[in-house]
């Protein structure tokens, strides 16, 4: 008889584990609180071990990736505070060169491949208790306010950072969250910046505050706006826009500044959030797992959070498949396989906060130079070693 697995989430990180579990033998269920599959989303960039999971995952012939034409740093600017536009490194000029994807893009891959599934909108897994041999869960439907319980071989927690699945299981958010004390606003602009090139990448790094336009080939450009600021709770009382307003003051002389705040008032839908990062001393429980965001969340300043998310999946299904007699095995094999890939990138990703807003004036020049730096290095460095598009067809993932 087929084990059974619940998974909670509809995202990433969800959608990968439930199709790791499908290849691993297990019958997944996946339920999702909200009413129907988000779609959109903002950028995401995905590096070699994202795309190397898509293709364990055998999604990867049906991910539509975006990275503007001439190579991953030929349409990204830097503008200062003179309003001067100068070539600059973008987000895509890091090593291991990032395929630029939209996060519903990676969601649309993962749906395709889910066919057969069984998946629940609108429920929620309200109390999760474990007995001898098995998981009871008890759910509750969001628009009749219906329970019922049922029972599953394994639990596989993917609903981000906010986990619900962690706080009933593992204890309260405020043991596993570390505040940053910074706040991102995401969102897909509806035009490109005027005067700039339509996927051109733009990029405004000030001291505690920043800008970023993240260019695409085939698609309007999204925006990230971020911030530092001391009082978290603060931030989301009152009018968003306001508060990015009043946050972004003086920058928004700047067109480009200017451009994407009004376009925010124009924009369907945005993530706005504070930044944490998810630390936990161990990912499962008994027969109850994290994964994705839940688990580890590195934050947006790393840049890895779909890549992990995929590779977390995959992972999941292959220490099933080679353990396939003892769950604990399976989970113990896992986590020591994954841990040191999440522990160097949760560490790295504060120098990457550095480099998406500084924290200081002094900061600000110091990044400005090593910048200037890295990119004249780069120049002189073939296009397959420096990410360029020809490492990127070696990639075997993008298209």
């Amino acid at each position: 008889m087929r084990k059974r697995a619940l998974v909670v989430g509809l995202g990433i990180a969800g959608m990968s584990a439930a199709i790791g579990l499908r290849r691993a033998g297990w019958t997944p269920v996946i339920v999702e609180r909200a009413p129907e599959r988000r779609t959109g989303g903002y950028f995401v960039g995905l590096f070699p071990e994202g795309r190397q999971a898509a293709v364990d995952l055998g999604i990867a012939d049906h991910l539509h990736t975006r990275n503007p034409e001439g190579g991953a740093g030929a349409n990204a600017w830097s503008v200062d505070r003179r309003g001067r536009r100068r070539p600059a490194l973008g987000f895509l000029d890091q090593p291991g060169g990032p395929a630029a994807v939209l996060r519903g893009d990676i969601e649309a891959a993962l749906w395709q491949s889910i066919t057969g599934v069984e998946v629940r909108f609108a429920t929620a897994p309200v109390a999760i208790s474990e007995g001898p041999a098995e998981v009871q869960v008890l759910f509750e439907n969001a628009g009749t306010g219906a329970r019922y319980s049922e029972s599953f071989d394994l639990v596989v927690g993917a609903d981000g950072m906010r986990s619900s699945v962690r706080r009933t299981v593992f204890g309260p958010d405020e043991d596993y969250l570390a505040n940053w004390k910074a706040t991102i606003c995401a969102f897909q602009l509806k035009e490109q910046v005027p005067t700039y090139e339509a996927s051109d990448s733009i990029i405004i790094a000030r001291a505690k505050r920043a800008v970023w336009v993240f260019g695409l080939a085939d698609h309007a450009p999204t925006a990230l706006l971020t911030y530092r600021t001391r009082d978290i709770q603060e931030q989301f009382s009152g009018s968003r826009i306001e508060r990015l307003r009043a946050v972004f003051s003086g920058m928004d002389d700047d067109p480009v500044v200017r451009h994407v705040l009004d376009s925010l008032e124009e924009a369907p839908d945005h993530v706005f959030d504070s930044v944490h990062q998810v630390r936990m001393p161990r990912w499962s429980k008994g027969r109850v797992v994290l994964v994705g965001d839940a688990a580890w969340c590195m934050n947006l300043y790393s840049g890895m959070g779909a890549t992990s998310s995929l590779r977390g999946g995959a992972a999941l299904g292959a220490a099933l498949r080679e353990h396939p007699g003892d769950l604990a095995a399976a989970l113990d094999a896992w986590e020591a396989g994954l841990r040191p890939f999440i522990t160097k990138h949760q560490r790295t990703a504060r120098l990457k906060q550095q480099m998406f807003v500084p924290s200081s004036r002094r900061a600000e020049a110091l990044r400005s130079v090593l910048v200037g730096l890295a990119r004249r290095i780069r120049g002189r460095r073939p296009a397959t070693e420096a990410g360029g598009p020809q490492a990127m067809a070696l990639s075997g993932t993008s298209r």
